[in-house]
């Protein structure tokens, strides 16, 4: 019997697996610890005019399959009408079958839209006029999107130098789901090209009113950014390296390699990885005094295309998977932390999946009894986020650490209309958990497994992360 597409039961293909969903994880609110949502957006409580506003402004997800599937870059992030954009998406999606956009696409119509077609050419004027009169309305603004998705808790990604402004709207608008700045530091240590480094530090010097001459200048700037954002409700760092950084220096190599910067010269790779290693030391001894969670998000290999690069610039969808030897830097840098009892929680995230096993085992090298899952080896990241990246990083998870002490799952994302995301999650491990049961290798304790469902889809991040919510 061939079932339905996307029917109540989707993922979960045992009488156990829909129990321990629906008695257990469906009803979880969402904790949505690290994504990249524009914080503008909610202080503005924006309704978006058009459901390419809501759905492919940004996503560059989509924006790959897209040119996959031949579509010129004018009906992507060109300048073409945006109905004439979403029919270019709608004819590309039927072409996505078994890639997760076509899973996220309908499941993002039924459960914000209540929208059951599939799309395709011939449904997309019907669903586009139908989501996009619904956009329009208050009950479709941005704070009501989150509301329709139970979201507690939302952690945005924030530069040192951005004046949080929104954020503060926010707080004192009064909404009522929590959302918090993230400091994220890439660029204050990204000296690989000094012109671009010396405009960095000039806008810093800017945020902090204070004048930049020296590393202890910059140093005293930006620890007081960090100062700054932990007023502002901060508690998270987080980081996108393709490997961490733990050369050998001194501080009068750092001071020297900055001065160097500072007259405008290009330094080695040698100086790079040195000044580099030395920022991620002082930002994670900071975020240790703090108390703070400090996140690295590790192995992608960006901007792959100079040609498009230059016309569009970052993060336009040139990324891919890399194959960085990861070991023995993040085990030096970790080490060095912990011998000094300065080793914050941590939450490292892998993008290339032979490296599972790998971050598994190192984040088990410094759990230490503190905390439960004080070091995590964090969600399926970026194009592991689907069934099967999940599913091996769950697994690998669970053969080397404590599946049942995990933060379990987040959006990563730049689009309000992300979050069934974390029902995809949460029904991929309600399987996983159903299928061993109905085999024999769990008990059939449907009480105990439920509560640590729930503990991995809502309540270990409420716990690790300390929110007041």
């Amino acid at each position: 019997m061939i079932k339905k597409f996307l029917d109540d039961n989707f993922l979960l293909q045992n009488e156990t697996a829909q129990k321990l969903y629906y008695d257990y994880a469906e009803a979880m609110p969402i904790i949505d610890y690290h994504c990249h949502l524009p914080p503008e957006q909610i202080a503005g409580d924006i309704n978006f005019e058009n459901l390419t506003q809501a759905w492919l402004y940004g996503d560059h997800y989509k924006w790959r399959a897209m040119r996959t599937n031949g579509v010129e870059e004018r009906y992507i992030t060109g300048d073409k009408p945006d109905n004439e954009k979403f029919d270019k998406w709608a004819a590309t999606v039927p072409y996505t079958l078994r890639n997760p956009l076509y899973h996220w696409t309908h499941l993002e119509l039924q459960r914000y839209f209540e929208v059951y077609d599939i799309l395709n050419e011939a449904s997309a004027k019907k669903i586009y006029v139908a989501c996009t009169a619904k956009l329009q309305t208050k009950e479709f603004s941005v704070r009501n999107l989150l509301r329709i998705m139970k979201v507690k808790v939302v952690c945005t990604t924030d530069d040192p130098a951005d004046t949080l402004a929104h954020h503060q709207k926010i707080k004192e608008d009064g909404f009522e789901i929590k959302v918090v700045p993230a400091f994220r530091p890439d660029k204050a240590m990204a000296v690989d090209d000094a012109n671009s480094f010396n405009r960095y530090i000039d806008k810093l010097a800017a945020a902090s009113n204070r004048h930049i001459a020296s590393f202890e200048n910059y140093i005293d700037a930006l620890k007081s950014r960090h100062d700054f954002f932990a007023v502002m409700g901060c508690t998270v760092s987080d980081h996108g390296l393709e490997h961490l950084y733990a050369d050998t220096y001194t501080d009068v190599e750092i001071k020297a390699i900055f001065n160097k910067i500072r007259s405008g010269k290009d330094i080695t790779i040698k100086e790079q990885h040195q000044f580099k290693s030395a920022m991620l030391y002082v930002f994670a001894v900071w975020d240790h005094q703090k108390g703070w969670v400090q996140q690295y998000h590790l192995g992608a290999l960006r901007s792959n295309n100079s040609r498009m690069l230059q016309k569009l610039g970052p993060d336009t969808g040139w990324d891919s998977i890399g194959d960085f030897a990861q070991g023995v830097a993040l085990s030096k840098f970790l080490n060095r932390l912990d011998s000094q009892n300065q080793l914050a929680k941590t939450i490292l995230y892998n993008l290339n999946p032979s490296d599972n096993e790998l971050m598994a085992t190192m984040a088990g090298n410094f759990n230490d009894g503190s905390t439960p899952g004080k070091i995590q080896f964090g969600s399926a990241w970026w194009f592991l986020d689907q069934k099967d990246g999940m599913t091996k990083q769950i697994n690998a998870l669970s053969n080397m650490g404590l599946l049942s002490r995990f933060v379990g799952m987040l959006t990563d994302s730049r689009s309000f209309l992300s979050y069934p995301r974390h029902e995809y999650f949460r029904r991929i491990l309600c399987n996983l958990f159903g299928e061993e049961i109905e085999n024999g290798e769990l008990p059939n304790d449907s009480e105990w497994v439920g509560k640590i469902i729930q503990d991995i889809c809502y309540y270990n991040a409420k716990n690790y992360f300390n929110w007041d919510i």
